[in-house]
């Protein structure tokens, strides 16, 4: 019977895993076709092509400098931040016991704000230290406090909870401090984008980044799926089925941070996407993590391009920031999950 179980799910894994595929790679087209500037289908194609060096198409130079240089390395930002926020709102839950719980909870993306706001308007670093070099630097420092308030993030999911809203609370007062006192109207206003999420700055750089960070969180997390399906029973239940449970934890706190810290540095403060793809994706393919987070990965990559796709068409000649636009998702369905969670009469 169980063998029968698990041979459906690897089925429902196949069919999603070849469906999201097809999906993603239509979604990424037709971001890369889209934008104020519209450009046919096979002129995209062609100009992939081109740049792969497989096809030597005579194209119009505006047109393949635009997919090329511009719109294809958004794209896939998005689809891999989307993937990577997707996984660690999946480990974060599990880890935490917490379906609430997402990549932010750890205070990562409040401290990746703080070290953003001293560059832009503090100008820490004298003009050598980037905007995401900063944020990178300020997520750090948060999961270094969380570490330390956790005991290393062993004491137990409560407290790295009660930790992690304590570090969010101090990095968001600081940036709100730095901000009332030091910026003008105009610096307020490009942190108060920043702070929504934009893929409006990413390159080809950006991506070979995460095309290096994501895939190896990802099969690292892989790897150790049996030990986050025990932690889902409890500490002393997955102590019981042999799990070092303090160095597991800690091991996935920090790869968790590592990708989180390093998207936010790319794209912002990007919200719900942890929160609201695991929830999806485990409906789809159920609560064992050797599925759940293929699936993740995948329908993080879809959602996010689809909802960059949206804040460019939803508004004519604007581009709405994408945290809008996940927020305008991803609050319905908090609400639907704390509906669910109430307590039964």
């Amino acid at each position: 019977m169980r063998t029968g179980v698990l041979d459906r799910g690897m089925v429902r894994l196949g069919l999603l895993t070849l469906v999201s595929a097809t999906v993603l790679a239509f979604a990424i087209a037709f971001a890369t076709a889209i934008g104020d500037y519209t450009i046919g289908l096979g002129t995209v194609s062609l100009a992939i092509t081109n740049g792969l060096g497989l096809t030597a198409a005579d194209l119009p130079r505006i047109e393949e400098s635009v997919v090329w240089d511009l719109r294809l390395s958004r794209a896939l930002v998005a689809a891999l931040a989307g993937a990577g926020l997707a996984l660690c709102g999946a480990i974060l839950q599990a880890l935490l016991r917490n379906p609430l719980a997402e990549p932010f909870v750890l205070g990562i993306s409040a401290g990746a704000s703080t070290g953003a706001v001293c560059v832009i308007i503090l100008g820490i670093g004298a003009g050598s230290l980037t905007l995401s070099a900063g944020a990178f630097g300020g997520a750090f420092a948060a999961f270094g406090l969380v570490a330390l308030l956790s005991n290393g993030a062993t004491s137990g999911p409560s407290h790295t909870i009660l930790a992690g809203v304590a570090a969010s609370q101090l990095f968001n007062a600081l940036t709100s401090y730095i901000v009332t006192t030091s910026g003008n109207a105009e610096q307020a206003r490009n942190v108060m984008f920043w702070l929504l999420g934009s893929f409006g700055g990413v390159r080809w750089p950006d991506f070979q980044l995460l095309l290096v960070i994501v895939p190896m969180g990802l099969a690292l997390c892989i790897y150790m799926a049996r030990a986050l399906d025990a932690f889902t029973f409890g500490d002393e239940d997955a102590a019981a089925l042999g799990v070092p449970v303090g160095r597991i934890r800690l091991v996935l706190f920090a790869v968790t941070a590592v990708m989180t810290a390093t998207i936010v540095s790319m794209v912002g403060a990007i919200g719900f996407v942890g929160l609201v793809v695991p929830h999806a994706a485990r409906f789809v393919v159920g609560p064992m993590h050797m599925r759940l987070l293929p699936a993740c990965a995948v329908i993080g990559a879809i959602f996010m391009v689809t909802a960059d796709i949206v804040s460019r068409v939803i508004v004519a000649q604007q581009t709405v920031p994408i945290g809008v636009v996940t927020a305008l998702v991803g609050v319905p369905f908090f609400a639907i999950i704390l509906y669910r969670a109430r307590p039964q009469a």
